[in-house]
């Protein structure tokens, strides 16, 4: 594997830590209603665990209100269980073949819990991608020693120079998405 491939292979591992705690980052609860919160809720629909996207419209007509929309009517009761089941803390009520989900004020203790669950993902998105360096860097090394690359002192510096700036710059872009999530969290 030539340089190229690896910085490229490195660069993706640590997108694709960035692009999943970004999409965790929805699913966290902030004081406006938000679709992201519930529609990856895992609902028991005929014996499969399905998501919730999967099985009804969602939408926010309010801000602080979900409203979920089945497409299929008869599964009503088992979504209504399933956001019970969730954990967080939503208590949907029917309203004719849809649920209606008011979204409670946050109290400032679970505020700060949050905030503290939000940093923790930051964290793990963090350490995702310092492994996404170590990985490249042992792969720079298994490249430097492969004699058919005929590669440099100066390229193989070169090399893991660019994987830290890689990090550098994901983990900025890690950091500035816990802070904007944290604020979201603390508007009241």
């Amino acid at each position: 594997m030539d340089i190229d491939e690896i910085l490229l292979e490195t660069e993706e591992a640590m997108e694709k830590a960035y692009d999943y705690l970004k999409n965790e980052l929805r699913g966290v609860r902030t004081g406006r209603a938000s679709t992201g919160l519930v529609e990856f809720i895992k609902i028991d629909y005929f014996g499969s665990m399905t998501d919730l996207r999967s099985l009804a419209m969602i939408t926010t007509p309010e801000p602080a209100q979900i409203l979920v929309k089945p497409f299929d009517p008869s599964s009503l009761q088992a979504i209504i269980k399933g956001i019970q089941n969730a954990g967080l803390g939503l208590n949907p009520t029917t309203e004719g073949k849809a649920a209606r989900i008011n979204i409670p004020p946050l109290s400032g203790d679970r505020r700060n819990q949050l905030i503290g669950s939000v940093k923790e993902m930051g964290e793990k998105a963090k350490v995702s991608i310092r492994n996404a360096r170590r990985d490249g860097n042992k792969h720079i090394d298994a490249a430097e020693k492969d004699k058919t690359l005929h590669l440099s002192e100066d390229d193989v510096s070169a090399a893991k120079d660019e994987v830290q700036t890689l990090v550098k710059k994901y983990e900025s872009q890690v950091e500035d998405l816990i802070k904007a999530k944290a604020e979201e969290i603390n508007e009241i």
